[in-house]
């Protein structure tokens, strides 16, 4: 019984801390992508890494706020289409656009709905399901 009442609460925590931290982090995302001089962090990480990353934790989190249900997709093709608008738009700011830097954007929000999808999923499995409940046997 301990179990399911720390899955409940970390189901809890992790939803709530996702809704908070998710805007904030596409603020981020955005500045990061759309600044003339971004932080030179390509010295240390490979630019495709850091595309990979953003993509990733703005899906994740976005599929834990949304409790890993339906929208969830919805939201990481919608990342995916944020990260293909922002890299045409980048070449309005001065900085060259790159058609691999939106295949790092898209395989990072792939994998991270994924990952937050597991997480959501595993943390649910063997709880009780909250509804109707159907009878079969009934005429």
């Amino acid at each position: 019984m301990k179990v399911l009442m720390w899955r409940e609460v970390l189901m809890k925590w992790s939803h709530v801390l996702a809704l908070y931290l998710f805007w904030p982090a596409v603020a981020v995302v955005v500045w990061g992508e759309l600044t003339p001089q971004p932080p030179n962090l390509e010295a240390a990480v490979w630019d495709k890494l850091l595309h990979f990353t953003a993509y990733f934790g703005l899906a994740g989190l976005a599929t834990v706020a949304l409790n890993a249900r339906r929208p969830a997709l919805w939201a990481v093709l919608g990342l995916a289409i944020l990260g293909g608008a922002l890299e045409i738009v980048q070449g309005m700011t001065g900085r060259d656009p790159d058609i691999y830097d939106e295949l790092a954007n898209l395989l990072g929000a792939l994998t991270g709905g994924a990952v937050g999808w597991l997480m959501m999923t595993a943390l649910r499995w063997g709880m009780p399901q909250v509804g109707p409940k159907i009878d079969a046997a009934i005429d």
